[in-house]
């Protein structure tokens, strides 16, 4: 017999079945709380409330853990690719030889994006923030694929390649027009990674060599971001596909919730930070005082600590060995890494930091090797968009499997009661 919860309100009691997940995780279920008892609840921010039950990822921020349809991510940034990766989320299994080469092919030949979407883009500001120029291109897509438009099966897996194929092409769009540099078209013939960096950095006037480390730390970096459970991006598309929009539609809003400052552009946030102590004489040693001090002087470190995680980001330990890595073999003399490497040396000694288990986090790590490996901060969160369309995508597809119904939140009406109106001669 499944447990129940009792709620008593104004005299009368009220019973509600209880959860339980696969990872021991509890919930009560209150779906017909208001039906029963005239009451919703008010969770602000939904901290508290589960909105969907999902087989895709689990995360236990108490203990520090991250799981992809039940693989640790420790074992999955060591031995997987990002395309594995993918696949392992959007369809539930790891691929076997044969899926993953018929996937790969497929991703390789949608890479190419209508030639009409360039008129789109160059319609855009030359300053124009890459974030906001993808969110808009990925919406169009939309317009040139519409006779997919609502399909499922085999036409929902062509939606699905197409994003994963033109995604990372629409990206380097902005990048190199930034640049003042021609846009490149894909290579077909290199792999998923090496195509983008390849894309992004190479000339029409010399050859680009594609370093191994690079495309290793990327790698790394992209499955780290590929899902993080019901996020802000997440529930958003998971919200918008829940009445029935497009995939197109549904990932350009998530791409747009990823955009703020608090959730995919704090990577942003870290480099402009370092960049201001740079500015400010470079004393790493001050602007700790100051995050130790910061209800007086208002300063707060960036890339420190995390809203889900109460001990440690599981990913941050895979992540750091990545930065390492690039840093050590592109042999970077930068001051603003220099002074990122004294804050996380404060931040892993100091025990006002430690005892507060205030770490350097993913997007600590995040920001420092896309300085490292050149790419601007206007395009941190370009690229975290790149590594979470997996699980965008993935939530999306699960969102439609299970018929859920179209997501309508509940409030506290906190406005004036009824008034007369008063015609404008009287006003």
């Amino acid at each position: 017999m499944a447990n129940t919860a009792e709620l008593t309100v104004d005299g009368k009691s009220y019973s509600f079945p209880t959860l339980e997940g696969t990872e021991h995780e509890k919930a009560f279920d209150i779906s017909n709380l208001r039906d029963q008892t005239g009451y919703v609840t008010l969770d602000r921010g939904y901290k508290n409330t589960g909105a969907t039950k999902s087989a895709i990822t689990f995360l236990d921020g108490e203990q520090g853990i991250l799981q992809y349809r039940g693989y640790a991510i420790e074992d999955l940034a060591a031995k997987a690719s990002f395309l594995e990766v993918a696949y392992l989320l959007i369809y539930g299994e790891l691929p076997t030889k044969d899926q993953y080469s018929q996937f790969e092919t497929s991703i390789r030949r949608h890479t190419l994006v209508n030639e009409d979407m360039r008129k789109i883009f160059d319609g855009f500001p030359v300053k124009a923030h890459p974030m906001g120029v993808l969110a808009s291109l990925v919406s169009a897509m939309s317009a040139f694929y519409s006779d997919l438009e609502g399909a499922e099966g085999d036409k929902t897996d062509l939606h699905i390649i197409r994003l994963l194929a033109k995604l990372p092409t629409i990206a380097t769009w902005s990048y190199k027009r930034s640049q003042g540099h021609p846009i490149n078209y894909p290579k077909n013939s290199l792999d998923y990674i090496p195509n983008f960096l390849n894309m992004m950095f190479s000339l029409p006037v010399e050859d680009y060599k594609i370093d191994p480390v690079v495309v290793e730390a990327l790698n790394v970096l992209l499955i780290l971001h590929a899902d993080h459970e019901q996020n802000c991006s997440t529930s958003t598309v998971r919200l918008v596909g829940s009445s029935q929009a497009n995939i197109y539609s549904s990932i350009s809003a998530g791409i747009s919730a990823l955009w703020g400052p608090l959730h995919g552009g704090a990577n942003q946030e870290v480099i402009e930070m370092l960049e201001d102590i740079k500015a400010d004489g470079g004393d790493v040693a001050k602007y700790v005082d100051m995050a130790k001090n910061a209800k007086t002087t208002g300063f707060r470190l960036f890339g420190f600590g995390h809203r889900v995680y109460k001990n440690f980001d599981p990913r941050a330990k895979i992540i750091k060995k990545a930065a390492d890595d690039v840093l050590s073999k592109l042999g970077i003399n930068d001051p603003v890494l220099e002074i990122a490497k004294g804050l996380e040396e404060a931040a892993l000694h100091d025990d006002y930091f430690v005892s507060r288990k205030l770490y350097p986090n993913v997007d600590f790590y995040s920001g420092i090797i896309y300085r490292a490996l050149g790419i601007p901060t206007n395009m941190f969160t370009v690229m975290f968009a790149i590594g979470r369309l997996p699980g965008w995508i993935a939530q999306w597809k699960e969102m439609r499997e299970q018929k859920e119904p179209i997501g309508r939140p509940r409030q506290i009406y906190t406005g004036p009661t009824l008034r007369e109106f008063v015609s404008l001669e009287n006003r």
